[in-house]
């Protein structure tokens, strides 16, 4: 399936929608900032993994508590596709900005809730019940947040410059986190323990709530995607409510779509959530199992920091790379790193030097952004506008709620249960195999509109120039 056999037709410059830059940079803002605030959650969270142990489960909790704490980062993924499938098809009902504006309001709720929350000591098991239900909270939100952020961009973005502009999405992402956690960092390194676990660790989830009312803002001040606008116009010739009474079913209709996008998903979640959400938790079985290597604690989250800021700083350059060589190949260059480059990884960040350890995690990172740098403008493409929103946020939500969310689970507890260290090496390969077997069967979508939308350029001569290359590819009556 893939796409409609009559997308490549000849185009005349004034049937190209043509958006301001203003008005594109205002509308990447809008939705970064959504995913800065979901991001932020995960990097408090995942660097705050050992003192919310101490503070929501007994002391004696033993290795247990470390996979329950991983359980309940992994537990707001199991609720995603639900998130995904409420809130998908309603922002191709309703519109996108709409079903963002309520999911922005929702994620900074939950992870605020997080701060607020009473301790083991003060209502004992219903502290990590409380803890779970926010953690719920969170998880449905976020699956409306992000698919639907990537169709808004996708939409918005000219598409001689998707890539590009698609990569700034992740530019939140990545930023996101490493505010998380470099509050978290900054919080742990300055409180005494008393302060730490009395109040010490609310503090970075409070900082949810001004972010989430700055997003709102941004986002209540911009109109809806151009393209979404033409298929309202072209709605109201039709019947609307036929249509979305029967999106679900032309959704799994594109059931090859739906699956590629998964393993897209996959390859690059796999990494993403084994990189920020596991590696913090390997680094002390390395020392148990080992008996040497692995880095402190501070350590660790300080070059995980460093790290993610230097993916940041190279995610927008590999997305401008993508819209002169093309997706595909970015991808592949990802998936065959993940194949090739995952042991000698591992083994680095094994090692007992923190420059070494550094180049380990590095390795990895940078086969995170070819998939981070790229996505965002690669599965819009994979769908029709008609049904976009709706059918990327179920193949995304389920795709990384069985597999990208649940990989600090999986980990945790393969290596408790066989003390073999090189288990994430074997699961990103298979996650770079999955990535290249995914990208082989999705059409290249660099420089081409988006199914079921007409181009869209950044000016009048841009949009010239745009016609020219498209009818170029046509082949002749």
């Amino acid at each position: 399936m893939f796409g409609p056999d009559n997308v490549r037709r000849r185009w005349r410059p004034d049937e190209i929608t043509v958006t301001r830059p203003d008005v594109t940079k205002r509308a990447i803002g809008a939705a970064a900032i959504g995913n800065i605030t979901e991001w932020y959650d995960f990097g408090v969270y995942g660097y705050l993994a050992v003192v919310i142990e101490g503070i929501f489960l007994p002391k004696d909790s033993g290795p247990i508590g470390h996979v329950i704490v991983a359980g309940l980062f992994a537990v707001a993924f199991l609720v995603r596709p639900l998130g995904g499938l409420f809130f998908g098809p309603l922002a191709d009902k309703i519109g996108r900005n709409r079903v963002l504006a309520m999911t922005m309001i929702l994620m900074a709720s939950g992870t605020f809730l997080n701060g607020v929350l009473p301790d083991y000591a003060t209502v004992g098991l219903w502290a990590p019940f409380l803890l779970l239900g926010c953690r719920l909270l969170q998880g449905f939100s976020t699956g409306g947040e992000y698919s639907n952020a990537m169709t808004f961009i996708a939409e918005y973005a000219p598409d001689r410059r998707r890539g590009f502009l698609g990569s700034l999405l992740e530019v939140g992402t990545f930023s996101g986190y490493v505010l998380g956690a470099l509050f978290a960092t900054i919080v742990q390194t300055a409180s005494t323990p008393e302060f730490l676990a009395a109040w010490g660790w609310r503090i970075p989830f409070f900082i949810a709530l001004p972010l989430g009312f700055v997003g709102v803002y941004l986002r209540t001040k911009l109109a809806d995607t151009p393209a979404y606008k033409e298929m309202e116009k072209l709605a109201e010739q039709d019947e609307a409510d036929h249509r979305a009474k029967g999106e679900f079913k032309n959704i799994f209709r594109l059931w090859p779509n739906l699956l590629a996008c998964c393993g897209l998903v996959l390859a690059w979640n796999v990494t993403n959530y084994m990189l920020t959400s596991f590696i913090p938790l390997y680094f002390p079985m390395v020392a148990d199992i080992q008996g040497s290597g692995g880095v402190s604690e501070l350590t660790s989250q300080i070059l995980q920091i460093l790290v993610m800021a230097c993916c940041l700083a190279l995610i927008p350059l590999i997305g401008r790379l993508s819209d002169k060589v093309g997706r595909k190949a970015v991808v592949r260059a990802g998936s065959i790193s993940l194949i090739v480059l995952s042991f000698p990884s591992l083994w680095l960040i094994r090692g007992h030097n923190d420059i070494v350890v550094f180049l380990g995690l590095l390795i990895m990172g940078l086969s995170l952004i070819c998939f981070s740098a790229t996505m965002p403008s690669t599965l819009p493409s994979l769908f029709p506008t008609m049904v976009r929103a709706g059918a990327l946020a179920i193949a995304f939500n389920v795709s990384i709620s069985l597999f990208g969310g649940t990989t600090s689970v999986v980990m945790t507890s393969l290596i408790n249960a066989t003390e073999f260290l090189m288990w994430p090496a074997i699961y990103l390969i298979a996650a770079g195999v999955i990535g290249l077997i995914a990208i082989h069967f999705v059409p290249e979508s660099n420089r081409r509109p988006l199914w079921g939308s007409t181009p869209s350029a950044a000016s009048e001569e841009e949009a010239e120039e745009h016609a020219e290359e498209l009818n170029s590819q046509v082949e002749p009556a």
